[in-house]
């Protein structure tokens, strides 16, 4: 990669393992960062990611061959502008936006798509901020590149090889068919799941039985209504369009499932989890998505005295960390008594192998 210069405006988590990725694959590159919150960027310089710290949008943005938007979607169209008159001739401006229509016509509107191409690193974690940044947040994780319709491809190049140089999966989509696939994988189900928790909320009884049950499956597809609040809510108004109407069809599909529910019929309900099971076990489980992955399984364990602690002596001897350890009180899909949650898929991977040698049932969950 021939860029070495790189400006960001917002330094959150994905700011952040950006500007880490690049830092781990060309440690002289020079990074130069603004955001409101001058400490987290004083911090960034101390672990050697941040080269210059900047007091706003200025003309030290001059020396960027490359300039990543990363504030929230509602703010990065309203820094166009802003960093217009700082461009020097050949840089490119980019964006880590979840939904790409907004910008790309504020783009238009400012006549710069000629310098600028749009993102979308697809990973993420239930953690913001910085500090919880990592140089691998990104790995093998699709990064959806938009091209305007004046982008040369030449640049287009040049952010293939940024996702490259961070690990990251390249792939090169119109901003309107991004808009319209992520409102279906992405932003709809996180309306789903909330609304799904938000039902068994109010349907819940004064013993609250339903929420001491929802563990186990519940739990696990409801995981994503645990995203921030403002975050969805700015993505929810800057990809309305395509949301409505995949949220449209979704309800017409429960109003057909809610009908042959009620004339029992059997032969439709069967296709209804056979075409779905098989659709689901053709989705690939080798590249991340936009919510950050639960590396877990479950151990088939005795409630008994010293039964948690044998385990963790049995990890940690072989310096396998653990997350989370607990009792798993919902097991109604197959899942042993107790479930550990692991840091990345290696430790699981590593635990799994360790604790088969000592003969314990697991079970992986999917």
């Amino acid at each position: 990669m021939t860029d070495s210069t790189f400006g960001f405006v917002g330094f959150g988590l994905i700011g952040g393992s950006i500007a880490k990725g690049i830092k781990r694959s060309l440690p002289d590159a020079v990074i130069m960062a603004y955001m409101r919150s001058r400490e987290k960027l004083e911090q960034a310089q101390n672990d050697g990611i941040v080269d210059i710290i900047l007091d706003g949008v200025d003309e030290h943005l001059n020396e960027c061959d490359i300039i990543f938007l990363c504030t929230p979607v509602e703010y990065n169209a309203r820094y166009l502008s802003e960093i217009r008159p700082f461009l020097k001739p050949g840089a490119l401006l980019t964006d880590v936006g979840s939904t790409k229509t907004n910008i790309h016509e504020a783009v238009t509107q400012l006549g710069l798509e000629d310098c600028f191409i749009g993102g979308h690193p697809m990973a993420g974690s239930e953690k913001t901020g910085y500090e919880n940044a990592t140089d691998h947040l990104l790995e093998n994780a699709y990064y959806v590149i938009t091209p305007t319709s004046r982008s040369h491809q030449a640049d287009i190049d040049r952010m293939v090889a940024v996702a490259n140089t961070i690990g990251a999966l390249p792939l090169v989509l119109d901003y309107r068919e991004h808009d319209r696939v992520a409102a279906a994988i992405s932003h709809l189900p996180h309306i789903i799941a909330s609304s799904l928790v938000n039902l068994v909320r109010d349907s819940d009884n004064p013993l609250t039985i339903m929420k001491r049950l929802a563990a186990g499956g519940f739990k696990d597809i409801t995981r994503i209504a645990s995203s921030s609040p403002e975050m969805w809510e700015q993505i929810c108004m800057t990809n309305t369009d395509n949301i409505a109407a995949m949220l449209e069809t979704y309800i017409a599909s429960l109003t057909d499932t809610l009908n042959e529910l009620r004339q029992h019929n059997a032969s439709a309900i069967h296709q209804l989890f056979d075409t779905s099971r098989t659709y689901r076990n053709s989705i690939t489980d080798t590249v991340y998505g936009s919510v950050a992955p639960e590396y877990s399984f479950t151990v088939d364990v005795v409630d008994e005295p010293g039964a948690i602690s044998t385990l963790a002596v049995i990890l940690s001897a072989r310096g396998i960390s653990i997350r989370n350890i607990g009792i798993n009180h919902n097991r109604e899909h197959g899942e042993h008594a107790l479930k550990i949650i692991f840091y990345d898929e290696p430790s699981m991977n590593a635990a799994w192998k360790q604790l088969r040698k000592y003969n314990y049932e697991l079970h992986r969950i999917q």
